[in-house]
């Protein structure tokens, strides 16, 4: 991964590393030949990675929702490497389940990793970058990010959460050379679906709303059309773009689905339009 500044080694800090998307953007950085900061809850998961380039990577522990442990990780990997030029934040997991079927304490642990997990990651690494003024924020969203489908809205709203603070945090660091990419991925071949994926108790009168998606979840594990190291690919070259997106759906499944949705959006904003615009002061 690399952004437009230059094209010398560049080192890439990313949560999550162990498996899916995270071992994906890792392994794809090594064959670019950057340096990697991988980091998960167990560093041990992180061997066989390491043992590639040992001297390009440095793993650690870090579990997104633990106070001071991203400061530790963000410290330790200056002191290695000399810098971070791109973080992704990609630590997460998902929730399939009704709202009502989703208790409190599920969907605030879920927000604890998927949403204050990669601000405080963030938060750890702005400093670093503003002193660079430069680098690259790599936040992995969702298509979920920007929709909701019935069983998806706990994690949604994590996703959600996620891009409204990347679109505010693009307007306030781009002076200093930083930039910010929303990763809004469809279905993609990661362990979303399947080690990553929580599945809420079952209430009986939401079988016909959320009965589809819990079957999809099942049926779709292991046999997503996305390729995560062709993702990779995808966001490296979105950061060398002179004009990097804010929001980068990947995906054809991604792309129609925002594509009608905004369709579905801008239908109604004009439909109601006159009776929105009705409501100020005489």
């Amino acid at each position: 991964m690399s952004n437009t500044q230059n094209s010398q080694i560049k080192t890439c800090f990313i949560t999550g590393a162990s498996s899916g998307f995270g071992l994906a953007f890792a392994e794809y950085a090594l064959s670019r030949g950057h340096n990697v900061v991988a980091t998960a809850r167990d560093p041990s998961t992180l061997t066989a990675l390491v043992g590639k380039t040992p001297e390009r990577v440095l793993a650690h522990a870090l579990d997104v929702t633990r106070e001071g442990d991203a400061a530790r990780a963000v410290t330790a990997a200056v002191a290695h490497f000399g810098r971070i030029d791109v973080l992704i934040n990609n630590a997460g997991y998902g929730i399939v389940g009704a709202l009502e079927e989703t208790p409190d304490n599920e969907l605030r642990a879920l927000m604890e990793t998927n949403f204050f997990g990669a601000m405080a990651v963030t938060r750890a690494a702005l400093p670093v970058l503003r002193a660079q003024r430069g680098g690259a924020i790599v936040n992995i969203s969702s298509m979920g990010g920007q929709m909701s489908f019935a069983g998806f809205s706990a994690y949604s709203a994590s996703k959600f959460a996620l891009e409204g603070a990347s679109e505010a945090l693009a307007q306030e660091v781009a002076g200093f050379g930083i930039k910010v990419v929303i990763v809004e991925p469809g279905s993609f071949r990661t362990n979303l679906l399947g080690a990553s994926l929580r599945h809420m108790p079952v209430i009986d009168d939401y079988q016909q709303a959320v009965g589809g998606t819990r079957s999809y979840t099942r049926s779709e594990d292991g046999a997503q059309a996305g390729d995560p190291a062709k993702a990779a690919a995808a966001i490296e070259r979105a950061l060398r773009a002179e004009k990097t997106p804010l929001r980068l759906q990947l995906g054809a499944d991604a792309i129609d689905a925002v594509r009608a949705h905004a369709e579905t959006l801008l239908a109604d904003l004009n439909a109601w339009e006159a009776v929105g615009k009705a409501t100020q002061f005489d």
